[in-house]
């Protein structure tokens, strides 16, 4: 008797996988779910939008983080500069009547301390933890005695547009946001710079046997995270109405947070620049959810930290299989 034949169990060609999901979206529908049943309010226009701006200002540091760490680098001192260049660009702006003279003011500290890090990280082959703890300290104590310990105030009305002003029916940091990430996944996926930052986590032997300036590359993907920084002060600095010298302390850590729950490895060159603004949103989320239950802040920093493991843990288990 011939064999009977079984019913194929197979997807059809081009169906989606749901193993193709990286982990980062069902942990984002996962925290949406809970959100929307416990936190009152989480799912109204309003909030979401608030989740969405917030975010924005995350992503320009978490986007530039994410080639740093493509390259087996870190860098904690995002948060701090962004604090100082929130003070330099008020207070340029205030001294001027600028806006333009003091975001430029802002980018050229924000890219000198980029350059800064690169070049210790780079040509003296010191520790980026190391490193940037420096520059953190650093800027934190630069932005404190320029700002004198208070928020400067007085910054110019058309500022605010930029953090409460909309583009084609689109909040302008969104806008901002989505240039950025633009920029940096065609740099990324489309340009040799990009493949050397792939390599510099991967395989940095094989760019140098090919004659390729490592140190070189290296101290750019740093001055590259330092732009971000610069441009991210404009925001921030729309958003506080002045320069405020703690104003954006911490966010380092969570900008660390979302590239790796977003999935980019610590070593080996792997990562993603779409699975980090997932990463992003997910800690918005998480943030926005926690807060509207009342949490304390305290709370809210544990959480991402052990959502930050729980994805260290995801990592590490699947290098094993």
């Amino acid at each position: 008797m011939a064999d009977v034949m079984k019913p194929s169990l197979a997807l059809p060609a081009g169906a989606p996988r749901l193993g193709a999901v990286p982990g980062v979206a069902w942990l984002l529908l996962a925290l949406c779910a809970v959100f929307s049943i416990t936190a009152p309010g989480f799912l109204s226009g309003a909030n979401l939008v608030n989740v969405l701006l917030q975010a924005s200002v995350l992503l320009l540091l978490a986007l530039p983080m994410t080639l740093i760490i493509l390259t087996e680098g870190l860098d904690l001192s995002m948060g701090a500069s962004l604090s100082l260049c929130t003070v330099v660009l008020a207070s340029v702006q205030i001294a001027t009547g600028s806006i333009t003279l003091g975001l430029g003011a802002a980018l050229l500290v924000a890219l000198l301390l980029g350059l800064v890090n690169g070049s210790l990280v780079a040509l003296f082959e010191l520790p980026p933890f190391v490193v940037t703890l420096g520059t953190l300290g650093a800027a934190q104590g630069l932005a404190l005695v320029a700002a004198e310990g208070r928020t400067t105030m007085g910054v110019a009305d058309g500022l605010r547009w930029f953090w409460e002003g909309y583009v084609l029916g689109l909040p302008v940091p969104l806008w901002m946001a989505a240039m950025v990430w633009a920029v940096l996944h065609v740099l990324l996926y489309r340009t040799r710079f990009g493949t050397r930052v792939f390599a510099l986590g991967g395989n940095r032997e094989a760019l140098r046997f090919a004659g390729i300036p490592v140190e070189r590359s290296l101290i750019a993907v740093y001055a590259l995270g330092g732009l971000c920084v610069g441009l991210a002060s404009l925001l921030m600095t729309a958003r506080v109405n002045g320069g405020h010298p703690t104003a954006a302390i911490g966010m380092e850590f969570d900008a660390i947070a979302a590239v790796a729950v977003g999935g980019t490895a610590f070593e080996r060159g792997k990562g993603s620049l779409t699975c980090t603004v997932l990463g992003v949103l997910a800690v918005g989320v998480m943030r926005n959810g926690l807060n509207l239950l009342s949490m304390p802040s305290s709370v809210q920093v544990a959480a991402v930290g052990a959502v930050v493991i729980l994805a260290l843990g995801i990592d590490a288990w699947k290098d094993r299989k």
